[in-house]
């Protein structure tokens, strides 16, 4: 039986950690969370929240191009049409540090009311049932040690960087400096053309920077579905984006006023501006994991099972330090799921089969269960791809790009996975995500009415084309 001698220490602070605590006080253990950053961790702070605010705000500024081509256009006091409309990077950055700075508040807050102790501090593991705490870790400050029944690391990852490209925070920036930004840069080197890469680079296009893109792939967005990709990059090019294949950075200088960009085939690419998105490591070095025997994979993730255990009984791990899945989303289950286990609630082992993902790019690229690749590879497997263009919400909306795809099992129907791009794709996939996680088939969503005109009504589509016939 939980009781609040039952001690639970969690080291970080982000969507695992948090979480987690939450579940720990609700099931009536003594929690504390130690953070380095602030609650909320670089989830809230730096990452996530800020870079889908800054997104958020490029996307509304494209909302006036696509307004114009409905007949809608701004005048100034004089009745002329204004041709363009311009960020104040220096104010948008300042809000987005605002709301940032806002959530934490909240989330610190929901921590408090039920009890959960908060360190502004970093902790390392001495023991399987020890933790050590050091506020202001970065100056040497006092150490405390905290006795743990439960230990849970969810330190996160940090953005990786180049020995031959070391960020300043002025010219050359990863994605966690770029809101200290006082003007729009004119002309920004995106370098990776990863989820982080595509999203930004799309990000700082729709504010009105000279974007160039250095892709060291064959296109943009590699690990996605290929389709998808192809759409993205389409529309990068046709809004103004240089994007460079097959093209890997060997380094990156600055210069008088700007910054030259070094590619290994001796190509060089100038700008004022570069950006990093070469992928994240996870931050588990100097926390005492292996000394107390927790498992770590050769890229320093900490290996766990399904109900978030790592190697030592009683430490657990969630979120991107352990590799499952980079996703907020994914980080808040992981937390949860080992206080449900640690402490004897009921719980089911984590399913990332019909976990959801998002891309941020306009249109946004959002993805369930299985994709084309595990398509092609199994021959009982049947997909089908409506283009959004032929929807009539979309000719409304003005909408040219994008696309709905299912897969579902040949015989039986039943839905394994889709793929949509489109504006606010985030919102619709989620009734293909209860398809994946319900086993429903296609039929069953066919018969589902949907709301005419809408853009779920290519899902339901979709469904009908895949109708398994007797």
């Amino acid at each position: 039986m939980i009781t609040r001698e039952t001690s639970v220490v969690i080291i970080g602070g982000g969507p695992g950690g948090y979480e987690a605590a939450l579940v720990g006080a609700q099931l009536g253990a003594h929690v504390t969370i130690i953070e380095r950053q602030g609650v909320g961790g670089a989830a809230v702070l730096t990452d996530c929240v800020p870079s889908k605010a800054l997104i958020a705000t490029a996307d509304y500024m494209s909302d006036f191009e696509v307004a114009s081509g409905l007949g809608v256009h701004l005048t100034d006091h004089e009745g002329d049409v204004v041709e363009d409309v311009v960020a104040q990077p220096q104010l948008v950055n300042e809000r987005i540090l605002s709301l940032a700075a806002a959530q934490s508040e909240d989330v610190h807050g929901s921590l408090q009311e039920v009890g959960v102790r908060i360190i502004r501090g970093a902790g390392r593991v001495a023991a399987r049932d020890l933790v050590i705490a050091q506020t202001d870790a970065d100056s040497g400050g006092p150490t405390e040690e905290l006795a743990a029944d439960v230990i849970l690391v969810a330190t996160g990852a940090t953005p990786r960087v180049l020995p031959t490209a070391v960020p300043d925070g002025e010219r050359i920036l990863t994605w966690q400096q770029i809101y200290s930004l006082t003007e729009l840069p004119e002309r920004l080197v995106v370098i990776g053309s990863g989820v982080t890469g595509a999203e930004l680079a799309q990000a700082f296009l729709g504010l009105g920077s000279n974007v160039v893109l250095v892709s060291s792939r064959d296109h943009v967005l590699p690990g996605e579905d290929a389709d998808a990709a192809t759409v993205i990059e389409d529309v990068f090019r046709k809004r103004g984006m240089e994007v460079l294949s097959r093209s890997r950075a060997a380094g990156v200088e600055r210069t008088e006023d700007g910054i030259v960009v070094r590619l290994e085939d001796g190509r060089t690419v100038e700008g004022s501006h570069a950006l990093l998105a070469v992928g994240a490591i996870p931050a588990t070095s100097g926390l005492g994991l292996e000394e107390v025997g927790v498992d770590l994979a050769d890229s320093g993730h900490i290996t766990v099972d399904r109900v978030s255990r790592t190697s030592v009984p009683g430490i657990y791990a969630a979120g991107d330090c352990t590799g499952v899945l980079p996703l907020a989303s994914v980080a808040a289950m992981q937390g949860r799921i080992a206080m449900w286990h640690a402490l004897g609630d009921a719980v089911a082992p984590l399913n990332v089969r019909g976990v959801a993902a998002t891309i941020f790019t306009e249109p946004e690229i959002a993805t369930v269960g299985i994709g084309q690749v595990a398509a092609d590879e199994a021959p009982d497997i049947e997909s089908v791809m409506l283009p959004l263009a032929r929807n009539p919400r979309a000719k409304m909306q003005g909408i040219t790009d994008g696309f709905v795809k299912l897969f579902c099992r040949k015989g039986y129907g039943t839905i394994l996975g889709g793929v949509i791009v489109a504006p606010k794709a985030s919102e619709l996939i989620h009734p293909v995500a209860l398809a994946v996680q319900n086993r429903l088939n296609v039929d069953q969503v066919a018969s589902t009415i949907t709301v005419y005109p809408s853009l779920s009504g290519s899902i339901a589509e979709a469904a009908r084309q895949l109708h398994q016939s007797e």
